[in-house]
């Protein structure tokens, strides 16, 4: 099979929409509603789960017809939890405020329902290439939700957009004008209707599911 081909292009391509972990499978939802109250910080959970998902899924598919079926969701946890200890050690070195902000989230990518149905669905039946598309697609795909929820919990209440002022200071309600930060969206509970918010548009999109 091609690199480029047709089919692997719908294995990148599916999960960005009409197979979207998050608005379809309704997983990693936890994390969705735990680290999205500012963009930065959901922007850099969504990476580094595109790039803990690809590289396990191609490790795991390199060694899949080595791994004794008793055992494979040990190895698959083992690789898994390396690869999540390499990503937390290159954050709290680079990003290390943006470390602090995701707590034991980034630890918890071990646990994210994603990675293991991905290794487990997908990286134990197919080759590296088309695992390594499958794993950046999937982490793509609940970037992208990130992104979105983060965007508008960080707008609406605090009125910044990566930490920078958008909404100008005239229009706050103490200097004359009619706006004030709604704190609400600084809550996990705002971030669960914003996400059910997500999935209603998904699906009202993409009725042909």
């Amino acid at each position: 099979m091609s690199l480029f081909s047709k089919e692997n292009g719908e294995v990148f391509k599916s999960p960005l929409n009409l197979n979207n972990p998050v608005a379809v499978q309704v997983l990693g939802i936890c994390s969705a509603l735990a680290v999205t109250s500012q963009l930065k910080p959901a922007i850099v959970m969504g990476l580094s789960v595109t790039v803990i998902t690809a590289f396990s899924n191609v490790i795991i598919s390199l060694l899949r017809k080595t791994i004794p079926n008793r055992i494979r969701i040990i190895v698959q946890l083992v690789v898994v939890a390396a690869l999540v200890t390499i990503v937390s050690n290159i954050l709290k070195a680079y990003v290390y405020d943006v470390s602090v902000q995701l707590s034991v989230y980034v630890g918890l990518i071990i646990t994210n329902c994603i990675l293991m149905g991905r290794l487990e669905a997908f990286a134990m039946q197919n080759g590296p290439w088309e695992s390594f598309l499958d794993g950046v697609g999937n982490g793509l795909g609940y970037a992208f939700v990130l992104v979105v929820v983060g965007f508008f919990r960080e707008l609406l209440g605090f009125g910044t957009i990566l930490g920078f002022q958008v909404i100008p200071d005239s229009c706050y309600m103490e200097n004359g004008g009619l706006y004030f930060n709604n704190g609400m969206m600084t809550m996990p509970a705002m971030a669960l209707i914003l996400v059910a918010c997500f999935i209603w548009a998904h699906r009202s999109i993409n009725k042909e599911q």
